[in-house]
């Protein structure tokens, strides 16, 4: 996996727990499944740019903020 996605989806989770938040909290926010969100902490798949921007949203951030 390349080294600049593998660091965007480590920020998910990263961002996730300092927000104090479940997956499936963050899947009632974001509307997004929790397996989906599973699979993608997990690395076993690379989410679109839309559904990182639900997630983003979801935990308060900007789209930005996972690519810095």
């Amino acid at each position: 996996m390349n080294p600049e996605v593998n660091d965007i989806l480590e920020k998910i989770r990263k961002y996730r727990i300092e927000k104090g938040m479940s997956i499936v909290q963050l899947s009632v926010e974001s509307g997004i499944s929790r397996s989906h969100l599973y699979y993608i902490e997990t690395k076993q798949t690379i989410p679109t740019l839309d559904t990182l921007a639900k997630i983003a949203d979801a935990l308060g951030l900007k789209l930005k903020d996972f690519f810095v």
